[in-house]
């Protein structure tokens, strides 16, 4: 089955819908980058169009990854999905037929949350929680992509600012509504069903009062939560970025800690809670008598998006953000060390605390927002929103 790049709407107007190349094999020098092409978009997207009605031409953006990370992947029998932010779009990383890194990239208004198993993405965007599942069947053996995630369900919430995203254990969809400060469910008529609300909130409001932003999951249920602060008033949050940020306990209601940097990606894993502590650049543990953070490892950007796979923490950075994210003491961590900011993704071995293999991304992509690992999967590509495949990729139950 044969697939082709396509933009499916961009946030803002000045980025929509300008398709670029179906994948991009980067080779495993690190230099080496992938630059995707030009064409023009078909069909509709469900999103604005510029003020113009023309689309408008995206920044290129330049890829480059270590020479080991294709080796990484097919060894641990994985591959990786992250999301970019205001820029838009889905990359679905595998191994080609060649043992080349692909780069798979799809075009989703500011995609956000994203939630994955080896036969279906959930995807938060800007006013919708898309459902892609995989159509293909049987072992490809690495001549050809092994899943293709078509969009199939979407469920319009309207502009919620959705963060993270899950499954429940019972299927279903659970999500960070950072407007209204709460969890929330799906629901067949309205924008959102309140699923669970922090205690110092006094009111749902579209106030985006605390940023309520991070999910962790355990054992099929909410079980922890990440909030920029505790603030009970409109946008309270952004005087409380340096310190001040929450995890709280999503059963007892009580606040583990509020001592974190704008932490982010709360996961449980291996018994113990991680969270990254953003506003330092650090991903570390949070203990869940005394709410202490222990740092394990620094990372150069803004950290966003977390998961684990085989003894390793994928992490998510992002180039920090002029105003919403200077300040912090992640400036000061980077001039101790001379280091730049990257965008990018990070592979670390949690027993060393060794970066070992990484993706960086330079140009049009700024910000990442949440990463995630497809267990058992070689070579995954997705059907986007603007190309003709869609209109006629048929198939079917019998």
């Amino acid at each position: 089955m044969e697939t082709k790049q396509d933009t499916a709407a961009a946030e803002e107007p000045d980025e929509a819908a300008t398709p670029s190349k179906q994948d991009t094999a980067a080779a495993e020098e690190p230099d080496e980058a992938a630059a995707p092409s030009k064409e023009t978009p078909v069909g509709e997207a469900p999103a604005q169009p510029p003020a113009s009605g023309q689309p408008a031409q995206p920044q290129p953006v330049n890829i480059s990854c270590t020479r080991g990370l294709a080796d990484w992947l097919l060894r641990n029998q994985v591959s990786l999905a992250f999301t970019s932010y205001q820029t838009g779009r889905l990359y679905l990383v595998g191994v080609d037929a060649k043992k080349r890194v692909s780069f798979h990239e799809r075009f989703l208004a500011r995609a956000m949350g994203l939630w994955a198993d080896p036969q279906r993405l959930v995807v938060s965007t800007l006013f919708q929680v898309w459902r892609f599942e995989n159509v293909l069947s049987g072992e490809r053996k690495g001549q050809s992509p092994d899943r293709h995630f078509v969009p199939r369900v979407a469920h319009t919430t309207g502009d919620l600012d959705i963060h993270d995203v899950s499954v429940t254990g019972d299927g279903r969809i659970l999500f960070v509504n950072s407007l209204f400060s709460c969890l929330a469910t799906l629901s067949p008529t309205h924008a959102f069903r309140v699923f669970w609300k922090p205690p110092f909130i006094s009111k749902l409001a579209s106030e985006d009062r605390c940023h309520l932003n991070g999910l962790a999951m355990k054992d099929g249920a909410p079980a922890y939560v990440t909030a920029t602060s505790r603030s009970d008033v409109v946008n309270g949050w952004r005087n409380r970025r340096a310190e001040g940020g929450c995890v709280i306990d999503v059963k007892s209601n009580e606040i583990v800690t509020e001592k974190l940097s704008m932490p982010h990606s709360p996961r449980w894993h291996d018994g113990r809670l991680w969270v990254l502590n953003s506003g330092t650049g650090y991903l570390g543990t949070v203990d869940l008598e005394s709410g202490a953070f222990e740092p394990h490892v620094f990372c150069p950007g803004f950290l966003r998006g977390l998961a684990f796979h085989n003894g390793h923490a994928i992490v998510g950075l992002s180039l920090p953000r002029n105003g919403s994210f200077s300040g912090l003491q992640l400036d000061d961590e980077l001039k101790t060390r001379d280091a730049d900011p990257w965008c990018g993704v990070q592979i670390v071995n949690l027993a060393s605390g060794d970066i070992v293999e990484w993706i960086k991304l330079e140009g049009g992509v700024s910000e990442l927002f949440d990463v995630a690992v497809l267990p058992g999967v070689r070579w995954p590509v997705a059907t986007g929103f603007l190309n003709e495949e869609i209109h006629k990729l048929y198939t079917f139950e019998v």
